[in-house]
């Protein structure tokens, strides 16, 4: 079964509706939906691996709660939306049009999927029922607009030129997932990674297959979720001598104890594995070698996983970070599941940032090192790991560094606030009690925000740096700090966008600092000399943006859509 859904198909088929009671349905709308046990089953199996990553019952998650969804929508409308989403929205659907313009982007078009698992989801969620009494909506406290101020145009222009084409890996949409480039020390050859398996090495602006984790990791999967497959790599500072490549994928939960997990009654959907890969040749074209696994960890849904992993490219030998390696960790989606217990706490790792020694051996598995420096390795507690080098995110997406020695990371927020975050050693940044600088009730609901109260003092939360609200965007797509030559106006910046409409953001590095929000400003780009927007480059409706830096800190920017990857240059020197 394909991966059905995406953020905005069920909050277009339920409207955002909650009902008074959904026990008695119209006959127009149920009668044609399957009962029987067995279909129901096929539907609920296809649910959990599928769509659960973002979808629940009980609560509004990526995607809104899907109790009731039958209740006003019929199985056949369910189904054409499915199939052709753009046309529903054109037909001038007022459901799909409001919250098209709610949730600025809508899903792909699925027209080769078949009736029968479509019917056996919708069979499905047509058990689970609204609740019967009403939901307030709202409570008077929360804020409705938590940035009021608009990000402004800042009049920077950079031009962008096609450097490459990745292949297609499926003919689901999108039809690549790429999403991380790094430059190998040493060559600064490009290689970047596709979550359905293939890490790709830029040679001559042509893409090459360079490991296959599919081949490597039979138990290699890329879903459930959006973030699932081959999460992340990172060359080791010094690989052209020792060899040493670190990789993330994801794997089903069953088959091997992980390093770290939470209580057997909660649901787990993916397990997280981190591995060391000793390259018999670093210089050779294609990999060959072996690799031994560092640690794994469960996660309840495909979501917010391993998705970053890094080393400092400003340590040298001798410095104190030199050689350690730097693990984003999301919180697996378990706050949207209404289980914000298994996070922002010291003894599990979910939503942390971890800073491990990959060469040593004095962890609890004995397979990588815990560095003594680490903040909470002499905390007195033994239930502590020593791994943690900063927590409270809800998805720490992608770590770097400033000339000025800087530690930044993203954060993507769920429905109010994406962040961006200086990050230092032992700090909480709050999720999910926070998210950006507002309040979050997470038993509660996690789409509405409050204001800080009065005493937020005396909860030592670091806020961030700098951030936005879902009237700008929906998710942020961290970058780095511009370094290259080509574009001199992105000089002194650190740029970056959003995942979802592709604009592209700024602040001047100058202007991070604890305590304190930076300014946002937005970027336009040019191709072909003729200004553009990413949207109209990857002519879809969701632009699904990433970022990478090559040897001479240059930018690339590129589209999970069309697999087209760009460089961003001056303006006067883009293709005519």
């Amino acid at each position: 079964m394909k991966k059905l859904f995406v953020v905005l198909l069920f909050a277009l088929l339920t409207g955002l509706i909650f009902f008074n009671s959904c026990n008695s349905i119209p006959a127009d709308k149920a009668g044609n939906i399957a009962s029987d046990s067995l279909t129901i089953a096929k539907g609920k199996g296809l649910f959990r691996g599928n769509c659960s990553p973002c979808h629940n019952f009980i609560q509004d998650g990526i995607g809104p709660r899907l109790s009731g969804v039958t209740a006003v929508n019929s199985a056949e409308w369910i189904k054409r939306f499915i199939k052709d989403p753009n046309a529903v929205i054109a037909s001038g659907d007022e459901r799909a049009k409001k919250l098209f313009e709610q949730f600025h982007t809508v899903m792909p078009s699925f027209a080769t999927y078949p009736d029968d698992d479509l019917d056996a989801i919708v069979a499905y969620l047509h058990t689970e029922k609204a609740p019967e009494k009403t939901v307030v909506m709202e409570d008077g406290q929360s804020l409705k607009d938590p940035i009021p101020e608009a990000i402004s145009l800042s009049g920077v222009e950079a031009g962008l030129e096609l450097v490459t084409q990745i292949p297609a890996s499926s003919e689901e949409k999108p039809i690549t997932r790429i999403t991380k480039m790094e430059a190998q020390p040493g060559t600064g050859q490009l290689f970047i990674v596709e979550l359905r398996g293939v890490l790709y090495r830029i040679q001559d602006n042509q893409p090459a297959v360079y490991m296959d984790m599919r081949a490597l990791r039979p138990a290699f999967i890329d879903k459930p979720g959006m973030a699932t497959g081959f999460g992340s790599f990172a060359f080791h500072p010094e690989f052209e001598k020792n060899g040493l490549l670190y990789t993330t994928h994801t794997e089903l939960p069953e088959a091997i104890i992980p390093e770290f997990k939470y209580d057997d009654s909660i649901k787990r959907t993916v397990q997280w594995v981190l591995t060391e890969w000793k390259v018999d040749n670093p210089r050779s074209a294609v990999f060959a070698g072996k690799g031994r696994e560092l640690f794994r960890v469960n996660m309840v849904t495909g979501i917010h996983g391993m998705q970053d992993i890094t080393f400092n490219p400003y340590a040298k030998r001798g410095d104190k970070d030199y050689g350690l390696l730097y693990i984003g960790v999301g919180d697996g989606g378990c706050v949207d599941e209404r289980l914000p217990q298994l996070t922002h706490r010291l003894d599990r790792i979910l939503g942390a940032i971890l800073r491990i020694d990959p060469r040593g051996n004095n962890s609890a598995n004995g397979k990588y090192g815990i560095p003594a420096d680490n903040p909470f390795v002499n905390d007195g507690d033994p239930n502590t790991l020593g791994e943690i080098y900063a927590y409270g995110f809800r998805n720490p997406h992608r770590i770097t560094w400033t000339r000025s020695g800087l530690m930044l990371s993203s954060n993507i927020g769920s429905h109010n606030i994406e962040s961006l975050n200086i990050i230092l050693p032992g700090h909480d940044y709050g999720w999910p009690l926070r998210e950006g600088d507002f309040v979050l009730k997470p038993l509660e609901t996690i789409t509405k925000v409050y204001a800080l109260p009065e005493d937020d003092a005396i909860y030592n939360i670091t806020y961030p740096a700098a951030r936005y609200d879902h009237g700008e965007g929906n998710a942020i797509s961290g970058g780095f700090e511009y370094l290259g030559s080509a574009s001199p106006q992105l000089a002194g910046k650190y740029v970056f966008g959003d995942i979802a409409n592709g604009r592209l953001f700024y602040v001047n590095i100058n202007d991070l600092k604890l305590g304190s929000r930076a300014p946002i400003r937005e970027w336009q780009v040019t191709f072909n000399g003729k200004k553009t927007t990413l949207l109209e480059l990857c002519k879809k409706n969701k632009v699904d943006l990433r970022f990478g830096r090559d040897a001479h800190g240059e930018i690339y920017l590129w589209s999970k859509q069309d697999g087209k990857v760009y460089k961003v240059v001056n303006d006067k020197k883009t293709n005519v």
